[in-house]
């Protein structure tokens, strides 16, 4: 039998130790849980689990992002092809993921109970998820507004659908939080035929360019990105299309509409999430992103699904492909690609707008 790599070996001892977190967090909850307890159970020393996670909220959170981006069991109504179709398919995706009153305390559907608590007890989080909640309003607005594009009036600032998937988010992520806290209290039906209601609802929201917009340079340099994989989607993702490709913190993401909004249509855009803190916010940021897009998923026909792609960066390779050398939660780096090359970029508030908006300079004959 051959001898496994130190990379496959580090890998198996990972997932032995995700497995006994995800039991023990099951049988206890997550405040009751011991790192002790989880090394007894996946056979394996205190030490070993301390070096594959800092610490139990954030093996807490790996378990609940690899549960998430599973692919969930349940039979979903088909994509909408109206608003209050997709809307109320996307509310019955939700709910179906959530607990109800004879489920068993120790199912697996009950692990995310204590998520919003650890959010509420550590600022450190609270930014990331505040952010996060942004990025999903605009993956919400963005299928809505491909499905029914909203009336723009002339003169008048381009109209969009982001405050309407802000109220959608918040009946399912109240939702979420009532099946957690009094399970049974909600019916499920109700909460799919409010979010079919919410399509006639009618709200003044515009988007405006950032008052402020960093300088975009011209430039004429490869671009070489590693391999990604769409969050979105599920998907690779080929960061070679022409378009722009946003580097975020996590504190900085309510950016990415700057990118959608002045990315002209048809261009690729993509946002590349990183952060200072991967081993701990980065399983948040994946498990925020994999329970909405595969709702999304199923609710929206593959046409109306947004064209924006999200890529988690966890290593920091795609920033440093793109020049960003040291990455942090404040990030905002855009770069503007075409042929395979950086052609703009720009760095600092407004940066997503300034490179999404500057026409770059002719693409030359000679390659670098």
């Amino acid at each position: 039998m051959a001898r496994l790599s130190r990379a496959e070996t580090q890998q198996r001892t990972r997932d032995k130790v995700l497995a006994a977190a995800r039991a023990e967090f099951a049988e206890f909850g997550f405040r009751a849980a011991r790192i002790d307890a989880i090394a007894e159970r996946a056979a394996l020393t205190r030490g070993a689990v301390y070096s594959n996670f800092p610490g139990k909220r954030a093996l807490y959170l790996a378990v609940l992002a690899e549960l998430a981006e599973r692919p969930a069991e349940f039979a979903s109504a088909p994509p909408g092809t109206t608003m209050r179709e997709a809307l109320g398919a996307l509310a019955g995706a939700w709910v179906a993921r959530l607990p109800h009153a004879d489920t068993d305390p120790h199912d697996l559907a009950r692990l995310g109970s204590d998520l919003i608590p650890e959010v509420l007890a550590d600022e450190r989080m609270r930014l990331p998820y505040h952010q996060l909640m942004n990025l999903e309003a605009l993956l919400v607005a963005l299928a809505l507004e491909s499905l029914d594009p909203p009336e723009t009036v002339p003169g008048a600032p381009p109209a969009r659908r982001v405050r309407l998937a802000e109220t959608v988010l918040t009946a399912l992520h109240g939702a979420s939080q009532m099946a957690a806290l009094a399970p049974g209290f909600v019916e499920p039906f109700d909460i799919v035929t409010a979010c079919e209601r919410l399509a006639g609802l009618r709200l003044d929201d515009w988007w405006s360019p950032p008052a402020v917009v960093a300088p975009a340079h011209r430039m004429d340099e490869r671009w070489v990105p590693p391999a990604a994989f769409d969050l979105v989607r599920a998907a690779p993702a080929d960061l070679l299309d022409d378009g722009v490709v946003a580097i975020l913190g996590l504190h900085r993401l309510a950016a990415a509409e700057q990118s959608i909004r002045a990315t002209p249509p048809g261009a690729a855009v993509t946002v590349v999430m990183v952060t200072a803190d991967p081993r701990e916010t980065t399983p948040l940021a994946r498990l925020i992103l994999a329970e909405l897009c595969d709702c999304l998923r199923r609710a929206f026909p593959p046409s109306a699904r947004p064209r924006l792609r999200v890529v988690c960066d966890e290593s920091g390779a795609v920033a440093a492909a793109a020049g960003v050398s040291a990455v942090s939660d404040a990030t905002e780096t855009a770069i503007r690609v075409g042929a395979g090359r950086i052609r703009t970029r720009a760095e600092g508030f407004g940066a997503c707008h300034a490179a999404a908006s500057t026409v770059p300079a002719p693409t030359p004959s000679a390659t670098g």
